[in-house]
């Protein structure tokens, strides 16, 4: 099956923040105006923010309420959703090939497709990379989905409720969790799970007493958790998660994952029920097999200042897919939702270029800071911008505030200011009639 317009087809495959803000614009911007036809590609059916799966894995926020459906979003703002999983790329015949959609039964929901395109955006995100490490793909759980979150909540409360209703006691490591990797997904994971698993107990599993029974440790093969940010923040943050009693274990090597927890470099065996691993990224392992585009050793597409691939100047990749230097300093572009933000504008603009025959302009990654949000307890970060080589180090009110602001100008380019003031406002009176936590 292939396109067919006169209009120039932008395709952006990938409904993530980057992907789905672009999408977004384009088909305000240009598809509403019929400057060009617009068509969104995503295996998925609806839209969550990346770095809210912690939450959802913890059990702290429940997805359904903050999903975004592709099939309506796509209706509401111009553009066109098609359900499916890119596989392969034509660059001479400008197509792109759709693995065939299959149910929970195994019944076909969409066939073998291919859709011609103009301009092409991969924005697919990124995988958990395992650096080859044995066991770890058969015993733990990475947080790469909302499905692969969700799971690994059940599990924690199934386990609460299994521990509380059996015979015997509680037994040592019944209710031990690892988080391997204390980047920001690990470390603010490890505090919400300090925090949810003693909300789920405190309504009425009191066979469990949290301080005996529950245990939570996190490893990182760095000499000092959160590696990429400010070593300030890592050490308030080391502080913190001491003070709740988080085992942090910093240049620790994992040998493997075993049904019996995770062994370490040094011999030691810490044991553990639940195994999270949320060490590194790497580009999807399709992205090496698309039709002779370059991909780096992480299988990130290179990309060139003006985010187009280095073999087909039609083809762009923004977001974690991506391998990209910042232009200003020649560094890597961090996988951050602010980088993803920043190159959905980037190439918004640079289509409209095209359009108009214009020269491209390079991308310029502007890093305003980072923060990590330890649950209700704190909310640490520092912030960039307020003059040149100064940052700010932040906690407390402030600081959450400046978190949370991050996911509401995500909302803000998908809704727009009016609907996300609603939306805010409806959620803060809702707060009072369901659980602060999510136990099914």
């Amino acid at each position: 099956m292939s396109d067919k317009s006169d209009l120039h087809h932008i395709v952006v495959v990938g409904g993530g923040a980057g992907g789905l803000e672009l999408v977004t614009r384009l088909g305000d911007r240009l598809a509403a105006k019929g400057k060009a036809r617009v068509t969104l590609v995503e295996r998925s059916r609806t839209h969550l923010w990346k770095p809210l799966l912690h939450e959802i894995a913890a059990g702290s926020m429940d997805a359904a309420q903050h999903e975004v459906d592709y099939l309506a979003h796509a209706h509401w703002h111009n553009f066109r959703f098609r359900f499916g999983e890119m596989i392969g790329l034509d660059r001479k015949n400008r197509e792109i090939h759709l693995a065939a959609t299959f149910d929970d039964e195994g019944e076909e929901i969409t066939p073998k497709r291919s859709f011609t395109y103009d301009t092409l955006v991969i924005a697919v995100g990124s995988v958990s990379n395992d650096f080859g490490t044995p066991g770890v793909r058969e015993h733990a759980i990475m947080l790469e989905t909302p499905e692969h979150a969700a799971r690994f909540n059940r599990k924690i409360v199934n386990a609460c409720f299994r521990a509380h209703t059996q015979e015997q006691p509680v037994q040592p490591g019944q209710l031990h969790v690892t988080i391997i990797g204390a980047g920001a997904t690990g470390t603010e994971l490890s505090a919400e799970l300090h925090q949810t698993t003693r909300a789920v107990v405190a309504y009425g599993l009191d066979k469990i007493n949290p301080s005996r029974d529950i245990r939570i440790t996190l490893v990182e093969a760095a000499d000092r958790i959160l590696p990429a940010l400010p070593e300030s923040v890592s050490h308030s943050t080391a502080l913190l998660l001491k003070g709740l009693d988080v085992d942090v274990r910093t240049g620790a090597k994992v040998n493997e994952v075993s049904g019996e927890g995770v062994h370490l470099d040094s011999g030691e065996l810490v044991p553990s029920k639940f195994v999270v691993w949320a060490a590194g990224v790497r580009g999807p392992d399709f992205l090496g097999h698309l039709d002779g585009l370059e991909v780096s050793r992480s299988n990130q597409l290179v990309v060139l200042p003006t985010l187009q691939t280095t073999q087909d100047p039609d083809i762009f990749a923004i977001g974690d897919c991506a391998s990209c230097l910042n232009s200003a300093s020649g560094q890597p572009v961090p996988p951050r939702a602010q980088a993803a933000h920043q190159q959905a504008s980037h190439v918004f603009k640079q289509i409209s270029r095209r359009l108009e025959n214009k020269l491209l302009q390079p991308y310029f990654y502007r890093d305003f800071g980072s923060l990590v949000s330890l649950g209700k307890y704190a909310t640490v970060g520092s912030l960039m911008g307020l003059g040149k080589g100064r940052k700010l180090q932040i906690e407390g009110y402030f600081a959450l505030l400046m978190y949370r602001s991050l996911y509401k100008m995500h909302q803000v380019a998908l809704h727009g200011g009016s609907k996300v003031f609603l939306d805010t406002l409806g959620r803060l009176i809702s707060r009072r009639t369901v659980p602060q936590i999510k136990l099914h």
